[in-house]
């Protein structure tokens, strides 16, 4: 073992699924990739036969968690589709309506600061430098670093709202079926 590692932690990041089976090799594989990837490059990422590749990514496919483009050879990408579907899922069916609600206030209220700090209506609508140039107290990467979480705090909010709406859909036909 070497000195990085620790006893019973997680693997390194370079062979994070390495001793996990050819599904869970696959599937860590698809999550880190970015791009469309032929299915010959998942199985050596994945250090599996391609063919064993291509069966996992057709029930990926099939289960919506990879998108496959067709072509020669025929590419496959993560589906982030499926990932932010499943994340308000998990969301609705963990907190209340009340508890979601909360949580849309407290962040429609830090996208306000944000809003009122920057006098803009979305982080892409700031010119980080004119900012800096026009500030003595703030830095380009505190800048950067508010816009960051600003754009995360619209995304978060946008997901919660979701789940809150699926929550109440949910809570209300149980309520009157």
């Amino acid at each position: 073992m070497s000195n990085s590692e620790s006893p019973g932690g997680p693997p390194p990041f370079d062979d994070a699924f390495r001793g996990d089976d050819v599904e869970q090799r696959i599937y860590g594989t698809i999550l880190q990739t970015r791009e469309p990837t032929t299915a010959s490059a998942i199985a050596k990422r994945a250090e599996c036969d391609p063919k064993t590749a291509r069966k996992y990514l057709g029930w990926f496919t099939d289960l919506g968690i990879v998108t496959r483009h067709e072509g020669h050879p025929a590419t496959y990408e993560r589906n982030n589709a499926y990932f932010e579907w499943r994340r308000i899922n998990q969301l609705a069916s963990e907190h209340s309506v009340e508890d979601l609600q909360q949580r849309v206030q407290e962040l429609t209220a830090r996208i306000s600061g944000y809003e009122e700090r920057y006098d803009a209506s979305t982080p892409a609508a700031v010119d980080a430098v004119a900012v800096t140039d026009a500030s003595d107290d703030q830095t380009i990467d505190e800048v950067y670093s508010d816009l960051g979480e600003w754009a995360t705090a619209r995304e978060e909010r946008q997901r919660y709202e979701r789940a809150r709406q699926q929550r109440a859909d949910t809570d209300g036909e149980q309520v009157s079926g």
